[in-house]
């Protein structure tokens, strides 16, 4: 049996926050806001990956609400969600995701953050598909002030 997901999430560029993406540190003078390190991308993957369960989504799991997971790396909540996923008897085929940003420049990253993302989901390099885009000046990413991103994950039992 196979089940798709998808995911998004947003969140605004801030100063004085590190930038971290698919579990990257990338240095730029600001970072996302957000309860835990704010990185879009894992919580647009996890959305995903839970969605496809049919579970909902991380502000269910771990509400911003929650002590324990203020300023908790996102990793640690992508790992939740893979120890649910994997304790319901499935396995990740494969996941898609678009960073949408018009600065830092996504693709550079793109190498490094599947290293950190693909032990973590259980694929091998070719199971995580990261693109990076613009929003070409419009809206809230185009004018640099958020970072968006979306994911598509794609499982099976």
């Amino acid at each position: 049996m196979h089940k798709i997901g998808f995911g998004y999430d947003i969140h605004p560029l801030v100063p004085g926050r590190k930038l971290v993406l698919g579990g990257l540190e990338i240095p730029f003078p600001r970072g996302l806001s957000g309860h835990s390190d704010g990185d879009a991308l894992i919580h647009a993957v996890a959305d995903a990956l839970l969605g496809a369960m049919g579970e909902g989504d991380i502000g269910r799991l771990f509400p911003d609400t929650d002590p324990r997971t203020e300023g908790v790396s996102s990793l640690l909540l992508l790992a939740g969600v893979m120890a649910r996923l994997k304790s319901a008897g499935w396995r990740v085929v494969n996941v898609d995701a678009v960073v949408v940003a018009e600065e830092p420049k996504i693709s550079p990253h793109v190498p490094a953050m599947k290293n950190i993302l693909c032990p973590v989901l259980g694929v091998k390099e070719t199971g995580l598909g990261i693109k990076g885009k613009t929003n070409e000046g419009f809206g809230a990413v185009g004018e640099s002030r958020a970072i968006a991103c979306w994911a598509v994950a794609l499982i099976e039992r």
